[in-house]
């Protein structure tokens, strides 16, 4: 049944020149015809319930481009009879915030609500944010922030500490497909792709609902009619987006986390996605050989001494080629580390033995490993009884060369993996001679202790 139609709905001698945008014509009016965030307006969600009981308390919403903040804040704004005031922390500064709070403290007196919402609220600086606080702690607006950067690292603690943080997720493919849906239903039209292209278009989306209705937009008026367009052509028509990655932001964090975390589990595929979306997304290509080098050591370490080796290899040939030539490095290097044996024993004695340095820090080595140039140095004992390891027919004396207060310590523990399987044969075959000498000089420290000693000849030690 056709509606009444109102005057503001007649279409004038200019209208079609100003035809409102695809993506302001399918902003939903409603909860329900928000998309993908069932956890937060579902049954029983958060932001549900408090548009249900028409109290809004502030809170920040965070999430990435496209999934639905701006939209949300003006619903509950409706839903709670609350005015709806918009700020950018791109565009605006103090001025426009004392003039934001001034207006609401005036609605207040007359008993209505301000709605406060703040795109981008993170731009803000700490001073800045600080100037929230009162007006929010009286109750002269409800804030409601956006941000696509993680709150943790770019809100004032103050602030995090009066506002609730819901996460926002991007949409996934349903969510999108309903887009879709809803604007062939709004434009009586079919959006002309094959199925394959449609599914093309979704991932081209990425998430962003706001992308997705400008790609269908462009769909909509640059397709002919009747006609029918396949993925290639719809490539043609439509600019693939650059990734989303900020270098210096949350994202640059996340995607270098993944990278690491995927070699360590020996998912090379994974760790080669994950340092291709940074490369695309403009990230230093020296950056990420600096972390690859610290991977190398850290989660391969002596199970596969190569690893060091070919990192500062790849490093250097990517210096020497430069982009794109010198990518193909970066990329030997990640599936050289991905297939690696892993290894993170280096990396825990290290630590383990700076935790004793601390512990027992104030302790001399003992006298028989100290050098002795002087004659006073000899008197007080340096470098007595130090037996020279290669006088031994094994190569290996057995002493003792911690502290003579500290218990010994094992620190390094390597793997049954790559090359430290044979580092464990000669560890366990010096500790197996260690043993042995100490049971001869326990067994022999009474017959030594009464027979006279040969002279031992006085040898400089090496070091």
């Amino acid at each position: 049944m056709m509606g009444i139609m109102k005057k503001d709905d007649i279409p004038g001698l200019f209208s079609a020149l100003a035809d409102r945008p695809l993506a302001d014509r399918l902003r939903p009016s409603a909860l329900e015809d928000i998309m993908g965030q069932d956890h937060l307006l579902g049954e029983g969600g958060p932001l549900r319930l408090m548009a249900d009981s028409g109290k809004m308390t502030s809170f920040i919403l965070w999430g990435p481009p496209g999934c639905g903040k701006t939209t949300l804040a003006r619903i509950l704004a409706t839903r709670t009879s609350m005015h709806f005031a918009a700020l950018s922390a791109v565009f605006s500064g103090m001025a426009d915030l004392r003039k934001a709070f001034d207006e609401a403290a005036r609605r207040r007196e007359y008993g209505h609500g301000t709605l406060l919402f703040v795109d981008e609220i993170h731009r803000f600086n700490r001073a800045q944010q600080d100037g929230f606080l009162p007006y929010v702690e009286n109750g002269t607006v409800t804030l409601v922030g956006a941000t696509t950067e993680n709150p943790s690292f770019e809100l004032n603690s103050a602030l995090l500490s009066r506002c609730k943080v819901f996460v926002m997720h991007s949409l996934d493919a349903p969510a999108l497909e309903s887009i879709i849906e809803r604007a062939e239903t709004l434009l009586q039209r079919e959006l002309p792709l094959a199925p394959e292209a449609r599914a093309t278009l979704i991932e081209l989306a990425d998430g962003d609902g706001r992308y997705l209705i400008n790609l269908m937009e462009s769909v909509f008026d640059l397709c002919k009619p009747d006609e029918m367009l396949g993925t290639d052509a719809l490539l043609k028509i439509v600019q693939q987006r650059a990734p989303v990655y900020d270098k210096d932001r949350e994202g640059h964090y996340n995607l270098i986390s993944a990278l690491h975390k995927s070699l360590r589990g020996s998912d090379t595929d994974a760790a080669l996605y994950w340092a291709a979306r940074m490369l695309e997304g403009g990230e230093d290509p020296l950056y990420l050989l600096r972390r690859l080098t610290r991977f190398a050591m850290e989660d391969i370490s002596l199970a596969d001494p190569a690893a060091l080796q070919m990192a500062i290899a790849a490093w250097d040939a990517y210096e020497r080629l430069g982009s794109p030539e010198g990518e193909l490095a970066i990329a030997e290097l990640i599936i050289y580390l991905g297939c690696a044996p892993k290894s993170n024993s280096a990396y825990t004695a290290w630590g383990a033995a700076r935790k004793a340095a601390r512990e027992y820090g104030s302790l001399m080595p003992p006298a028989h490993i100290l050098n002795a140039p002087t004659k006073l140095m000899k008197e007080l004992g340096y470098g007595k009884n130090y037996a020279y390891d290669h006088d031994a027919p094994d190569a290996f004396s057995g002493q003792n060369y911690f502290p003579d207060n500290m218990p010994r310590r094992q620190f390094y523990r390597p793997p049954e993996r790559g090359f430290e399987r044979e580092i464990n044969k000669r560890l366990a075959y010096w500790d197996k001679l260690r043993r042995q000498r100490a049971e001869e000089d326990a067994g022999n420290s009474g017959t030594r202790s009464n027979r006279k000693k040969p002279p031992v000849p006085e040898k400089r030690d090496p070091s």
